[in-house]
């Protein structure tokens, strides 16, 4: 069983992965490249994946019990991105090395939207999805006030952004999505259809930005950091391990646990290199861990898949 189940998770991974692999092909051939992708990373950023996670919210029929459950995917991946926070704080707490907080952010934060949305989706549909919505508020919340914090510790500036809490992707989408999904809400079939239509463009197209990321890493490079290797055992590897024990003590199964598991075990986000821009942090340091981090997790991904499915 746990060797179909891996079969299975693998299969979607390396999905993904071939389109990522067509990315940085493209990339390559100078026929879509990191400097579009990165024009083109608002469209999915502020309109593509928030329609994603709305669709999700749509697509459930309301009760007691589904909300209850959905509340328990928000506190269960809090509790994720929590654990992966101090789990950190021991390995990349050295102020003398420059780049600490940027490994710091990439052990603490996954990459749920342009990763575990998509798995979810293709592993769990739109049951996957509407769970793994909770926890990209959860992300953004802990990300636009903690992940910023992170990335300016030490520069004079600790400022949080609180507008961010709620002026942000994520949780638009779920103030939008959660009146639809409370009041069972039926939109006429255009509108369905064109949020279907929209929708659909987000696994694609964020496999895709990977790839042309991956193809301008120096890869020589990526393999001789050190500290990415630490970031990858941390991230990939012990983090889902300890919060598999925690969601069964706690009694977490079924569809929840696989995409409570999914989030768990995604590679470090793509915000790494983002907010390493826009806080001046060494981008190249960060680009080469994500790349690096992204690239193991098609082989750790599935086997923590196949440990929530036994």
């Amino acid at each position: 069983m746990f060797l179909d189940n891996m079969t299975m998770a693998a299969q979607q991974v390396i999905i993904l992965y071939l389109i990522v692999a067509v990315g940085f092909v493209a990339d390559r051939l100078h026929v879509f490249g990191q400097n579009t992708a990165k024009r083109s990373n608002d469209l999915l950023f502020y309109i593509i994946t928030p329609v994603v996670m709305v669709q999700s919210f749509i697509n459930m029929d309301f009760d007691i019990k589904t909300a209850k459950t959905f509340l328990i995917a928000f506190a269960c991946m809090t509790g994720t991105l929590v654990v992966g926070i101090l789990l950190a704080i021991p390995f990349f707490n050295n102020k003398s090395n420059k780049n600490s907080t940027v490994f710091k952010y990439a052990v603490s934060y996954g990459n749920m939207g342009y990763m575990a949305l998509p798995l979810c989706y293709a592993i769990l549909g739109s049951e996957g999805v509407f769970y793994c919505s909770a926890g990209v508020v959860a992300f953004n919340i802990l990300s636009f006030t903690h992940g910023i914090w992170c990335m300016n510790k030490g520069e004079g500036k600790t400022r949080f952004e609180f507008k961010r809490l709620f002026l942000n992707p994520g949780v638009i989408s779920v103030l939008i999505g959660l009146p639809l999904f409370i009041f069972d809400v039926e939109l006429p079939e255009v509108v369905n259809s064109a949020i279907t239509h929209i929708a659909n463009l987000n696994t694609p197209l964020a496999m895709l930005f990977l790839g042309t990321y991956i193809a301008n890493t120096d890869l020589k490079a990526m393999f001789k950091e050190k500290n990415n290797y630490l970031v990858i055992l941390l991230k990939t590897i012990a983090l889902p391990l300890i919060m598999f024990c925690i969601f069964r003590l706690v009694g977490i199964s079924g569809a929840l646990l696989t995409a409570c598991m999914i989030s768990a075990s995604v590679p470090s986000a793509n915000n790494t290199v983002m907010f390493s821009a826009k806080y001046g942090k060494d981008t190249g340091v960060a680009s080469k861990v994500v790349a690096l981090c992204s690239l193991v997790s098609v082989f750790t991904m599935p086997v923590m898949i196949a440990l929530s499915k036994m």
